[in-house]
């Protein structure tokens, strides 16, 4: 990703403009339809009410969807990558990081994963912004989704 800017922790949160235009106009859609309903309940105006909701679930499932797979990747990358890089002391540890200090580990390089995982599960520290700032050398993700 040789044209992508330096990733940081200020800048690495990642916006989907589709997603954000998306619901909105979907949220927009639907406030629509039920204005619309005060002229008359018909079975039109019901079925427009329906689908706005259904989409916008629809919507929201599928953005949840791909950030579970997004979620099981990242356990298991970093499950690999902790078992490579830990000293043997840490290596029985590695299942009882969660999700979320997995989440924010991965941003470190392998030279500071060991102190920072220590650090992580002897402090259990579990809020993903704390972790991510204690991060001194990141390592840019350009593959979140």
């Amino acid at each position: 990703m040789a044209n992508e800017k330096p990733q940081t922790f200020e800048n690495h949160a990642r916006k989907i403009p589709v997603f954000v235009g998306g619901q909105l106009v979907l949220m927009v859609n639907l406030i629509g339809r039920l204005i619309h309903l005060r002229h008359g309940v018909s079975f039109g105006s019901v079925m427009d009410v329906l689908v706005g909701a259904v989409l916008i679930a629809l919507f929201v499932f599928a953005r949840n969807s791909t950030l579970a797979v997004q979620n099981r990747l990242i356990r298991l990358e970093m499950h690999l990558r902790l078992t490579g890089v830990l000293p043997s002391d840490l290596q029985p540890r590695v299942p009882a990081f969660t999700l979320d200090q997995l989440i924010s580990l991965r941003f470190a390089s392998d030279a500071e994963l060991p102190a920072l995982a220590r650090k992580v599960l002897d402090e259990k520290l579990n809020d993903r912004k704390t972790i991510k700032k204690m991060i001194k050398d990141w390592q840019a993700d350009y593959l979140r989704a």
